[in-house]
């Protein structure tokens, strides 16, 4: 498995650990992950969780095309109105964990990734990061992803990162200033930074610090669990076939995978 654990201080520090690949996520890893946060509901010693990525060049590149190019890998529901997708449980709170979870960011997220930006109470990140969703590049909806998102971003700057797919990245600093990220660290320093700040909440008493958690997600719950209701048939209807979203796939970065930064 490439997710790694270590708890100290009462923080446990989750990793994602595939740097060679952008720490995509395999169906093992996903599985993997989804353990992680089951098991730490029970830890009485941990009050409180980073999840970050190994290597410093990505946070986490969403699903790894690889381990799902067989259409057998993930078998899908004959129903449009049903999806199947190995990463919507990856985040804590798809895992009824509710100690505090924050997001150390360094490199690129995109994509699969803001499943888990999504459930963490706040990020830290650095003006080097870059935050972008590919996937209309590829023919494919974006649809739980800005769901999730558009719970922590203004609305225009949400629907332009998910339709303008690889053509732009949103620069750490431009997250910052849109608070999606609310602490920007030196390079190398994002994962330093989220710690201090999760090292203070484990020594609050933990039944105060939970219960806000609770409250500050019940004012989100409605509204995002009545989109999430609508995203699998969306992605079953306007989704390309796999085929051809595999030759579009395929052909990424010819041509130089010009985009900008905002």
């Amino acid at each position: 498995m490439s997710i790694g654990l270590e708890c100290r201080d009462g923080v446990a520090t989750v990793t994602l650990d595939r740097p060679e690949k952008h720490n995509a996520l395999g169906l093992d890893d996903a599985r993997a992950l989804s353990r992680t946060w089951r098991e730490l509901r029970t830890d009485r010693a941990v009050r409180a969780a980073v999840v970050t990525g190994a290597g410093g060049r990505a946070f986490c590149t969403g699903v790894d095309r690889s381990a799902v190019a067989d259409a057998e890998a993930v078998p899908q529901p004959t129903s449009p109105f049903a999806i199947e997708d190995p990463l919507l449980s990856i985040g804590p709170k798809s895992n009824d964990l509710w100690i505090p979870v924050l997001a150390a960011v360094e490199g690129m997220a995109c994509g699969g990734a803001f499943y888990l930006l999504s459930e963490a109470e706040f990020l830290v990140a650095t003006e080097e990061s870059a935050f972008f969703d590919p996937h209309t590049t590829y023919g494919m909806v974006s649809a739980y992803e800005p769901m999730g998102m558009a719970q922590r971003m203004p609305f225009g700057e949400v629907a332009r990162m998910a339709l303008m797919g690889t053509a732009e990245r949103i620069s750490g600093r431009r997250a910052y200033e849109t608070g999606l990220v609310s602490e920007l660290a030196p390079v190398g320093g994002a994962l330093d930074a989220a710690l201090d700040c999760a090292r203070t909440l484990a020594s609050y008493p933990p039944e105060a610090v939970q219960g806000t958690v609770r409250a500050v997600w019940a004012a989100r719950e409605a509204a995002r669990s009545q989109a999430m209701a609508q995203a699998a048939p969306l992605i079953a209807l306007g989704n390309l076939p796999p085929a051809r979203q595999a030759e579009l796939f395929a052909g990424r970065g010819r041509g130089g995978g010009a985009f900008r930064t905002r």
